[in-house]
């Protein structure tokens, strides 16, 4: 049995229909199996679809629908790819209002591929370094983010990787992020430099 390093930890899992489904089983099992409870919030009523790269593949539960969840109900964050599901999610005030509220509480956020575009859209890149999938790099330039092509990138309370390739590196430093917890809280000035 893996070592319980995220015992006691809650994580959502913020994704609208068609994220990259392995870029959230993936980080997800590796979550549960260091003891963190793991829990989908999202827009889409009851289930989520899942996609491999444009392929339909599974459901999944919604444990919280994206209206009803609190950042303060939980102590990490991850936020899956796919090119559609962070498209849904950065137009969205309630997603953007819920990623801020972990940022500025100084929450740890794991983010993968496209789901940068998240963090962009809510105003929270400016001044951080960040990788994610290369055709999204522009978008963090211009939000003033500092885009790197790494495998993993961490950076205060945020771990990004660039794709599906990268999940084992990402996991690993998801799990020691999310075990740290809480950096010291941010001054809510990310939204308004958007």
């Amino acid at each position: 049995m893996a070592e319980q390093k995220l015992n006691g930890k809650k994580v959502a899992i913020l994704v609208a229909d068609n994220f990259e489904q392995v870029e959230m089983t993936g980080p997800r099992k590796a979550l549960e199996e260091a003891g963190a409870q793991t829990l989908i919030v999202s827009p889409a009523k009851g289930e989520v679809q899942g996609v491999n790269h444009d392929v339909k593949a599974d459901k999944f539960h919604v444990d919280i629908p994206l209206d009803q969840a609190r950042a303060a109900d939980f102590d990490a964050l991850l936020l899956p790819g796919g090119a559609l599901n962070p498209d849904q999610l950065r137009i969205m005030d309630k997603a953007k209002q819920f990623v801020s509220e972990f940022d500025e509480e100084g929450k740890p956020i794991a983010v993968i591929c496209h789901g940068a575009w998240t963090l962009v859209s809510a105003g929270l890149v400016r001044g951080r370094t960040l990788t994610s999938w290369p055709s999204i790099q522009d978008d963090v330039k211009n939000a003033g983010g500092n885009w790197v092509d790494q495998e993993v990138v961490v950076d205060d309370n945020w771990v990004s990787s660039r794709k599906p390739d990268d999940i084992p590196a990402f996991n690993e430093k998801m799990v020691q992020l999310f075990m740290e917890g809480k950096k010291s809280a941010k001054k809510a000035t990310h939204a308004q430099a958007m």
